[in-house]
């Protein structure tokens, strides 16, 4: 999948294609049920399929540190949609610019002189532009007037309920990883670099890799059963908190991944993280002594659920 920064890379090789536009933040299903629909329209049309996302997501732009906790990192995001046979992603820096541009501009920029759009899908709820008054009617009437054809995906129903990145993250925030994963159609992934951390777990006996967060705000919380997997051709079980250190008095958010039966340096190596239990909420303990007694319990847990 070739990644496009910015419409100013843009050249005449990426005009004509079938393309889509959306945060898909989790790439959830209704997000995978958009993908199919791109690449098989693609595939019809014998053109290069095409998504459109944002960095920051807009919501990040607007509210800061006050935005909801994204599912996937922009790393993450781009490992998940390769994996639907998209040819090319387009990602546009929003500022206050993009904010700011009336829908009709970002039509005829980016859709038409850009990327020279024959077939745009959009999901049922998509708005976009200045006050977000672009919508599925105006693509429409823009299609007609430069010959493309647009069509909406209906809302993706499981149990009765929307597919929705916010339906996932109050799952995950409560902890229920079984509503998180039907809805994302595989388990909640995190993906970080191993970096140096204080020696803390070693000292306890229970060593551990610490794992950049690399977002504003964890979607999650706590203590995991998880597999780990980058490390062998196999996934490795482990005990996963993800939390503050609250009994040695941390402030900084942090994963601490503690692989069962695997003792090998890893500094430095990409870890991805799928949490399938919740065991426990993060607590402070008076002692580490205490401490080290729960995190025994917690692998022995781990080991009976994994």
């Amino acid at each position: 999948m070739e990644l496009i920064r910015g419409s100013y890379n843009l050249s005449p090789r990426h005009r004509g294609c079938v393309t889509t536009i959306g945060n898909f933040d989790g790439v959830h299903c209704g997000h995978q049920a958009v993908l199919r629909q791109v690449t098989n329209k693609a595939k019809e049309l014998r053109l290069p399929s095409q998504v459109i996302i944002f960095e920051p997501l807009p919501r990040e732009f607007f509210t800061g540190s006050k935005a909801p906790a994204r599912l996937t990192r922009f790393r993450e995001k781009l490992q998940v949609i390769q994996n639907f046979a998209i040819d090319r992603l387009l990602c546009l820096r929003f500022n206050q610019g993009l904010a700011d541009m009336l829908p009709e501009i970002f039509i005829k920029q980016t859709l038409v002189d850009g990327l020279g759009v024959r077939y745009l899908v959009v999901g049922d709820d998509f708005q976009f532009g200045s006050d977000r008054k672009g919508n599925y009617a105006m693509l429409q009437e823009a299609g007609r007037e430069f010959g493309f054809e647009v069509t909406h995906m209906p809302s993706f129903i499981i149990d009765g309920k929307r597919a929705s990145s916010t339906l996932i993250r109050h799952a995950l925030q409560r902890g229920d990883l079984e509503t998180a994963q039907r809805f994302l159609g595989r388990p909640y992934r995190i993906s970080g670099r191993v970096v140096q951390g204080e020696r803390l777990g070693r000292k306890l006996g229970f060593p551990t890799a610490n794992v950049r967060l690399g977002r504003q705000v964890s979607p999650v919380n706590g203590v995991f059963a998880a597999k780990v997997h980058g490390l062998n051709n196999y996934p490795l079980n482990a005990v996963v908190n993800i939390g503050t250190r609250p009994t040695v008095n941390g402030t900084d958010k942090r994963i601490e991944v503690h692989l069962l039966d695997f003792t090998d340096e890893i500094y430095g190596r990409h870890l991805h993280v799928d949490l399938l239990y919740k065991l426990r909420e993060e607590t402070r303990f008076d002692s580490l002594d205490a401490l080290k007694i729960q995190i025994r319990h917690d692998v022995t847990m781990a080991r009976n659920v994994l």
